[in-house]
């Protein structure tokens, strides 16, 4: 059972955005139009091969695969479409590794070391959503090695040669519109492209008096049932000082939170009388469900409060106050995966910290230092964050930028030099090309200083102004290694472009002392300059130092990282686009990543066998 004490209004979780996904293997078109022998393996003497598709996904910051689910298993078919969907819990911060391994099932035995391996892919689920029409096609890796994710995924980009696809695509669950029940349900199987926000007011009348010296002082605790009967604190209200009948302020919740989208899920509610010491006093409580809030102000939602002692040890005992509810309404708000599906590209700039408190690069002792071994911190951060928002980036080609060197060959000092040495044309291809460029200009350049932002943040600014129609939001990753040189000018830099699609990401590597920070980071005070404050939070400050894995382990410390600088973004997209009134175009249409693979589909009018094979 929670308490209150477990309950933070200011660290709570929210269920997460949930996706499904529809899994299906076909075979290639050949470029003269005619079809090639390239179906699935065919493994069965007499008969076509029995399909079925394992999904594992991976750990954070781990290699452990871990099996997520399977399909239904198609009998005697080479191009299977599976009806059985995989719904995932979508995080936009985290790299969310996925693998699909497709087999041949001989026998009724669960144990796939009894089946024929057909192939696998890999992706990741940003991959998936981040593809036009949130459909991601691959080549099937015929013959995997037994080493692990990396040496796989090489061959599957790679290996052109090989002869099967398969097709992950997201559907949407609301283009048919069913019975209210099934509706409800297939909301809690598979969650909805946008959310519902729930705002609604309480008032109290006669509450039990618990304090001696004076009344109550009450508030409200909701919690959510689960499905194991226990209960989750979703919600807790303002304290009402010294009052008996109490009006609370109107709250906003998401019906996720509330119902996990069952509608006739109880919500149990709390009544409390506020110590100072922590021990509230318990007034009594009373049940409601979604479905009855939505009802509105009316006679069904006047609630008796009641405490099961009291009413266990007194004849008499009738109720401890009621509970009304005095207003309720629901108002959709669009999620990040609508605005991706919609066309949305996530644009990556990156600017990283040439000054000369990095130390010279050719020793070890430089932050810069570039080791046979391992990367250094700003690969580490670069390649943490560029991993995962390259997936919503189509192209895959960012500017990247240094700051606070002197440029070759007259020793000229710049805060915004294209890393590629290219002033025409700052790209990089994808991030390694990013990482390259990076080796590339330590090579070229003196580290020099001082630590200006500014011009960096202006930069990407310029590039925003020219797209605010909700088609493109630009993300600056900043790495640095010391204060800023120059913060009037880069908090007045940071007021202007938190009215633009744009944020911002510092990280702080090294040791240094980064509190003047914390002041670009609008979390507590919002940033201002000359009187004016931003718009909206923008800029997320973290110091790398505080992710780092004890163990060595580099890959977890990257993935720590990423978590958290990136968590802030879908919400900062979000506020540009309310604030604008900005909504997600239509899903783009599904289309294929190669000219030389289709998917093909035939209709019949028998369905095809099938036999379930459980985990």
């Amino acid at each position: 059972m929670a308490t209150i004490g477990d309950f933070d209004p200011l660290n709570s979780t929210v269920p997460a955005t949930k996706i499904e996904i529809t899994v299906s293997c076909s075979m290639r078109i050949s470029a003269n139009g005619y079809a090639t022998d390239l179906n699935l393996l065919d493994m069965d003497t007499f008969s076509k091969s029995d399909p079925v598709v394992v999904l594992y996904v991976q750990g954070l910051g781990t290699k452990e695969w871990r099996e997520f689910g399977r399909t239904e298993v198609i009998d005697n078919t080479l191009n299977p479409d599976f009806v059985r969907k995989f719904v995932l819990d979508f995080f936009f911060e985290e790299k969310q590794n996925l693998r699909f391994d497709v087999y041949n099932v001989d026998t009724r035995s669960s144990n796939l070391s009894k089946h024929d391996f057909l192939g696998q892919m890999f992706c990741t689920l940003g991959e998936i959503i981040g593809s036009t029409g949130s459909r991601l096609e691959r080549t099937l890796s015929l013959n995997p090695p037994a080493n692990g994710e990396e040496e796989l995924k090489a061959q599957i980009q790679t290996d052109k040669d090989k002869d099967k696809a398969i097709a992950a695509k997201l559907e949407d669950q609301n283009k048919e519109r069913v019975s209210d029940k099934a509706f409800q349900r297939a909301k809690r199987e598979c969650g909805t492209l946008h959310q519902d926000i729930a705002t609604m007011q309480f008032c109290a009348n006669k509450l039990d008096k618990k304090d001696f010296f004076g009344k109550s002082d009450p508030f409200l605790v909701f919690y959510r049932s689960n499905e194991d009967g226990t209960f989750t604190i979703c919600h807790k209200t303002e304290v009402i000082k010294n009052n008996l009948n109490p009006v609370w302020q109107s709250f906003t919740i998401p019906v996720r939170a509330l119902c996990n989208g069952d509608y006739d899920r109880t919500v149990k509610v709390d009544v409390y009388d506020w110590d100072r010491d922590g021990s509230h006093d318990f007034i009594g409580e009373f049940t409601t469900s979604y479905r009855e809030l939505s009802r509105g102000q009316s006679q069904f939602n006047v609630y008796e409060v009641l405490n099961p002692k009291k009413k266990g040890k007194k004849k008499k005992y009738v109720n401890s106050g009621t509970v009304t509810l005095l207003s309720f309404k629901v108002e959709s708000e669009y999620t990040f995966v609508d605005f991706i599906r919609g066309g949305t590209q996530l644009n990556f700039t990156v600017a990283i910290d040439f000054t000369a408190s990095n130390g010279n690069p050719s020793q070890p002792t430089s932050l810069h230092y570039m080791s046979p071994y391992q990367m250094n911190a700003y690969a580490m951060a670069l390649k943490a964050v560029g991993e995962i928002i390259q997936d919503y980036d189509s192209d895959k080609l960012f500017p990247a930028y240094g700051f606070g060197a002197k440029l070759p060959p007259d020793g000229k000092i710049s805060h915004a030099f294209p890393l590629n040495s290219n002033t025409e044309n700052p790209n990089c291809v994808g991030i390694d090309g990013v990482l390259e460029s990076y080796f590339q200009s330590l090579r070229s350049v003196q580290l020099y200083g001082p630590t200006n932002f500014a011009p960096v943040i202006q930069q990407v600014a310029r590039c925003a102004e020219e797209v605010t129609d909700g088609s493109q939001y630009f993300v600056l990753l900043m790495i640095t290694d010391g204060v800023i040189s120059d913060m009037a000018q880069t908090k007045e830099a940071v007021v202007n472009a938190a009215s633009l699609p744009m944020s911002v990401i510092i990280v702080g590597v090294g040791p240094a002392e980064f509190d003047a920070m914390e002041e670009l980071d609008g979390d507590e005070v919002r940033v201002s300059s000359r009187g004016r404050f931003a718009e909206r939070d923008i800029v997320q400050f973290v110091p790398f130092r505080d992710y780092i894995d004890r163990s060595g382990n580099q890959v977890l410390s990257m993935a720590r990282l990423a978590k958290d600088v990136l968590a802030e973004i879908p919400d900062q997209l979000l506020s540009f686009m309310k604030s604008r009134g900005i909504e997600p175009r239509p899903p783009l249409p599904a289309c294929s990543n190669s000219p030389s693979m289709a998917t093909t589909k035939t209709t019949t009018t028998a369905a095809p066998k099938e036999r379930n094979m459980h985990a």
